[in-house]
């Protein structure tokens, strides 16, 4: 289960990953980019934020969700991914913005920062869920 709950994670974050570029090359919010908020506070260069992105999204989120897939709420897969990425979120808004010298909840970037990280939060939880799912679902029996 926690490796399928990795490749689920990692699904998740390549697909908000591609959602994040967009918004980027929309200039949408260019000041919210957590990849860089995270090579910052590593000291490193934007490679090793993208690596250290997708290592929290697989590893962390991803394991994290399979550990505790059984005791979410809802029967639905996808609502469990989200209820768990939400409270991804929530670690990232006062875990993750205040040491990246953003502000509880990113409110240093404005209030359009919480929205849009619950946003790509929503689409992560609900791809790593329904990825989750197609691969539990053939490895049950009939």
């Amino acid at each position: 289960m926690l490796v399928k709950g990795m490749i689920a994670g990692f699904v998740g974050t390549a697909v908000m990953s591609a959602m994040m570029v967009l918004k980027s090359m929309m200039g949408i919010v260019p000041e919210l980019d957590p990849v860089a908020m995270l090579a910052g506070m590593f000291g490193g260069p934007m490679a090793l934020g993208w690596v250290m992105h997708f290592v929290i999204g697989t590893v962390a989120w991803g394991g994290g969700y399979a550990l505790l897939y059984k005791i979410l709420p809802s029967d639905s897969s996808v609502i469990k991914g989200i209820t768990f990425a939400l409270a991804a979120w929530m670690v990232m808004m006062i875990v993750v913005m205040p040491m990246a010298g953003k502000g509880s909840f990113g409110m240093e970037i404005g209030i359009i920062a919480p929205i849009m990280t619950m946003m790509l939060h929503v689409i992560f939880g609900a791809v790593m869920g329904l990825t989750f799912s197609k691969q539990i679902s053939k490895t049950m029996p009939a």
